[in-house]
């Protein structure tokens, strides 16, 4: 299925290309220039580096870095200089692009986003983060839910962002709305490694879908990301691992997405993705299609407790140094205040 890293090119293939991205440091406006400029050029040498490849993917902070600094010059906008760049990369190499930017928001903290373009230089998928990694991150919850697009050759492709795959709800929602190929950006660092590999796998096999995940790379002089440029098959096998720590490598390796069409209508035993909701059809006819899990009604209802609810010593921001919020989710910064 990988086609000697997308060497080969099948009839049906998707060829993906992983950028593990030196961790930037980005403090000023000519900083965001700069780093915008070199994804940009990385851009380039993913196209020269495999002519087959369809799709090449930037981790999360790919521009910011680390430092989870929310000052308002160095937040980006769609209709920005940083996603225009993106577009125009995209175009003049004839290639899809993923990319992270830290959304400006007017109404609150910023998002988390990411975005992915085509090879015409236009924006076909627009996230955001649903899940940032507290009590470290201080972006706005995402609110666009996740969008499922017709990607390269026709593949239908998710995004989620870091955070994101550690609930395998997330994953789930990506196939159930018919992704083939989920793409996982990062900036996760090493002590998250053995969990970023193992979700990475499970979330495959969970949901018969290709897995495409990265993290940044390399050191700040602070932080230290861990690269794991990572491309699981339907059946939760690693087809393409990056070398830890080996800075701007692009991992790629081609993927089948008809594969993963073929397995979701052919599999019986593990095809847990349509079996969830036909449960012990063998038993009963269509099987049972009810929701028998508690969490599931109470988030619906608004009343999801957990039964150690009020032992939970780590509820906000102040042990990484944030304020305390006051602001409730879906309140703009303006009314909070008035």
């Amino acid at each position: 299925m990988n086609g000697l890293g997308g060497l080969n090119k099948s009839e049906h293939g998707v060829g993906i290309g992983l950028v593990q991205l030196q961790l930037p440091l980005t403090v000023t406006k000519a900083d965001l220039a700069r780093q915008t400029q070199l994804v940009v050029d990385l851009v380039a040498k993913a196209r020269r580096n495999q002519p087959g490849m369809d799709l090449v993917v930037f981790p999360e902070y790919a521009l910011h870095g680390l430092s989870m600094d929310i000052n308002p010059e160095i937040m980006c906008d769609l209709d920005g200089p940083e996603v225009a760049a993106f577009k125009t990369a995209c175009r003049e190499n004839a290639i899809w692009g993923c990319f992270s930017i830290m959304e400006r928001n007017p109404d609150g903290m910023p998002y988390n986003s990411g975005i992915v373009i085509d090879d015409q230089g236009e924006l076909k998928l627009y996230y955001r983060k649903m899940h940032p990694w507290v009590p470290v991150e201080p972006w706005e919850p995402g609110d666009l839910g996740i969008p499922v697009i017709d990607g390269p050759k026709g593949a239908k492709l998710a995004l989620i962002i870091c955070h994101d795959g550690m609930f395998p709800e997330m994953a789930r929602e990506c196939a159930y709305k018919g992704a083939e190929i989920m793409i996982r950006t990062a900036g996760y660092t090493a002590p998250i490694r053995q969990s970023w590999r193992f979700t990475n796998q499970s979330n495959a096999f969970c949901n018969l879908m290709v897995t495409a995940s990265v993290c940044m790379c390399g050191s700040d002089g602070t932080f230290d990301s861990m690269g794991e440029g990572m491309i699981c098959d339907f059946e939760g096998t690693i087809i393409a691992h990056g070398t830890a720590g080996r800075v701007n490598e692009i991992i790629t390796a081609e993927v089948r997405p008809d594969l993963v069409r073929e397995a979701r209508r052919g599999w019986g035993v593990e095809n847990n993705i349509y079996q969830l909701g036909h449960r012990g059809y063998v038993a009963v006819a269509g099987g049972a299609g009810d929701a028998p899990y508690s969490y599931m009604h109470d988030l619906v209802a608004g009343t999801y407790r957990l039964p150690w609810e009020d032992e939970v010593k780590v509820t906000d921001g102040t042990p990484c140094g944030f304020e305390k919020p006051t602001r409730k989710y879906g309140e703009s910064a303006k009314l909070a205040a008035e």
